[in-house]
């Protein structure tokens, strides 16, 4: 993923309710518990963390019991500090008081408490590229530190592994057309980081590499799911025991959800964006051009996939009377550069949103060689009266236009070859004429057209009215 590519945009909840998911979610509730609970007599060591004898009450606190509550207990005492809920006043003597930020967590804005969540996330992504600790403690050298040779760790590289992870976790997710809450297989998202693009049938060397990251991932996930970035279901425990013992209980081979399911969550997208916009990422969210002028919008919205497009265009309908709004969203849809077919077809749609308010708006630009054509289709959509019929130029410039629209948003997609062998159909002279049309982007439609048409025949026809149209245009 190249942080200069534009990604897709993202369906982003409103902010209070990130926050509230942000509260809620285990390890910033912890630190606050921890952060209200501590007092005079709090003691820490020289690294902030709370002191051995101090663990068990703070585990007690948080309704925490078995062989991990110490643990668990320090780390959220960590997150607490990490996140300025708690000071320490006196690094000599130990002592600590509630830090400023702790304040925010009810009296702050959305932002501030969000804000406090993206550092605590930041730290708990920390800790997940960490190896075991029985790793750890195996490589401590002598002198008290570890030999990161003998753990075969690269701190740089395990973190660039699991932000790839996260960035196609994320490129999934806003890539959906529905509201992004589907599940995605653990092998799956392992696979898509370590199986070249390339690469037909992978060999078994690599298939032992995904089964070693799906290893990997599933004690990240189980780590990330705390703070609230996805939901996850663990890989089956069946999975991983000896070949000789017999299963606790019969299972389904075929049952995929056995390898891992994980779910990127609203406040998860909201997280991972914030660290693609930090990391120099165009990573926009829907909503973004609300209140920018029609020609960002159309040229926003160009690249977009058409759920977001939707989303995105009934927005800023939604700040706009339909007269204004169709007389702005028309006037940015003119020229002849490359990106003006796909802007006119964005308009198209964006039009088909506004109501018959705007007729006045296509009316007047019946007669402009670009804008004739589609004001004509708006108008007999909507049941208008005496919508004059387009000379048979116009009609040809739309179809152009329409051809070169759709090759930009979708490539040599199914629904353009249908179009094309419709066209190609209903106008049995559709070639002699349409050379002629004088659109930038005559050749490449009639090329294209010659290229996705399945008739040798017709596809040659396209092809030589493709080369006329280029050396009447001085190609």
């Amino acid at each position: 993923m190249s942080d200069s590519s534009t990604l897709p945009p993202a369906r982003l909840r409103p902010e209070a309710e990130l926050a509230r998911e942000a509260l809620s979610a285990p390890v910033l509730a912890r630190a606050a518990r921890l952060a209200r609970w501590a007092g005079a007599d709090t003691r820490v060591d020289a690294g902030g963390a709370l002191v051995e004898e101090q663990l068990p009450a703070a585990a007690e606190q948080l309704g925490l019991a078995g062989d991990d509550a110490a643990a668990h207990a320090s780390e959220a005492w960590r997150i607490a500090v990490d996140t300025g809920l708690v000071e320490i006043t006196d690094e000599e003597a130990g002592t600590v008081a509630a830090g400023e930020d702790l304040a925010l967590l009810t009296g702050g804005s959305p932002q501030d408490v969000l804000g406090l969540w993206l550092t605590a996330l930041e730290a708990v992504l920390a800790d997940a590229s960490v190896p075991d600790l029985d790793d750890l403690v195996d490589a401590m050298a002598e002198g008290g530190e570890v030999d990161l040779s003998s753990l075969d760790w690269d701190p740089e590289a395990e973190a660039g592994f699991l932000d790839g992870v996260l960035g196609n976790l994320y490129l999934l997710t806003v890539g959906e057309e529905g509201p992004g809450e589907a599940r995605v297989p653990l092998p799956a998202l392992a696979a898509s980081v370590i199986v070249p693009g390339d690469m037909g049938e992978p060999s078994n060397e690599v298939l032992e590499q995904v089964s070693d990251a799906m290893m990997r991932l599933d004690d990240q996930f189980r780590m990330l799911e705390p703070v609230g970035l996805v939901e996850y279901q663990p890989v089956d425990e069946a999975l991983m025991a000896d070949a000789d013992e017999e299963p606790a209980a019969p299972v389904d081979e075929a049952d995929v959800t056995r390898y891992g399911m994980v779910r990127l969550t609203p406040l998860g997208l909201y997280g991972l964006r914030a660290r693609l916009l930090d990391a120099g990422f165009d990573a926009p969210a829907v909503g973004d051009l609300a209140d920018k002028g029609a020609d960002a919008l159309l040229d926003g919205t160009a690249p977009y996939p058409p759920g977001a497009a939707h989303a995105e265009t009934e927005l800023w309908l939604a700040g706009r009377g339909p007269l204004a709004a169709a007389r702005e969203l028309l006037a940015a849809a003119r020229g002849t550069d490359p990106g003006a077919p796909l802007r006119r077809l964005r308009c198209q749609q964006a039009l088909s949103l506004v109501g018959a308010e705007a007729e006045p708006a296509l009316r007047e630009v019946l007669d402009d060689a670009e804008l004739g054509g589609l004001a004509r289709v708006w108008l007999s959509e909507h049941g208008a009266r005496d919508v004059p019929a387009p000379p048979q130029e116009m009609v040809f410039w739309l179809t152009i236009d329409t051809v070169a629209a759709q090759l930009a948003a979708e490539g040599n997609s199914e629904e353009l070859r249908a179009l094309v062998e419709g066209l190609a159909r209903q106008h049995s002279g559709f070639f002699d004429t349409a050379w002629r049309v004088g659109h930038p982007a005559t050749p490449d439609v009639l090329e294209a057209m010659g290229r996705l048409h399945p008739d040798k025949r017709i596809a040659k026809e396209a092809r030589k009215a493709a080369f006329k149209a280029r050396s009447q245009q001085g190609g």
